[in-house]
């Protein structure tokens, strides 16, 4: 916890505090990540999140991971580059032992690649869309600006709630402006 709490500069934890209590050492985990996240090498990254996921709260490691997949997802500059990033965080999220952890981590990922590919330009299938959890459906209802998506949003999402975002973000005067 102290190499790690010092490689990302945080000096104002107080250790001992954050090994005996967990509430101290997942907010120390945020603040790492938030540090790693916005750090221009990923160099580190593997080590990080091995370290993080030696912890015996797994919830908080693995929320702290999650934490790091999405703030990366969203400072990629596509598809390709996330997917060369996270395939080396496999390895290290295969040693979580509750697979659901493992399993959540895994389906963020998915949810983050399909998410740059339509960043990217792609136009996804109903099934496609299908293979997506519930937020990241609702996530592209509320942020996407493809008239092709929200269409295919409005009509295929799990969710009455999603496809109604996206019924309206569709026909919004500013998003057929653009």
């Amino acid at each position: 916890m102290a190499e790690l709490l010092a490689e990302a500069g945080i000096l104002d934890v107080d250790v001992e505090d954050a090994v005996a209590d967990e509430h101290v050492r997942s907010s120390a985990y945020q603040r790492v990540v938030s540090v790693t996240a916005s750090s221009r090498s990923r160099d580190r990254d593997r080590a990080i999140v091995a370290t993080i996921l030696r912890d015996p709260n797994e919830m908080s490691s693995k929320g702290a991971v999650v934490a790091l997949v999405d703030r990366i997802a969203m400072k990629a500059t596509g598809p390709a580059e996330f997917r060369r990033w996270s395939a080396e965080l496999l390895p290290e999220i295969d040693q979580l032992k509750a697979e659901g952890y493992r399993e959540f981590i895994r389906r963020r990922i998915h949810d983050w690649l399909f998410y740059l590919a339509i960043e990217d330009g792609h136009v996804p299938t109903p099934a496609e869309l299908a293979e997506v959890t519930d937020w990241m459906q609702r996530l592209l209802a509320e942020v996407s600006m493809s008239p092709a998506v929200l269409a295919l949003i409005a009509e295929s999402a799990n969710t009455k709630k999603t496809r109604n975002i996206a019924k309206n973000r569709a026909g919004s005067r500013k998003l057929r402006a653009k």
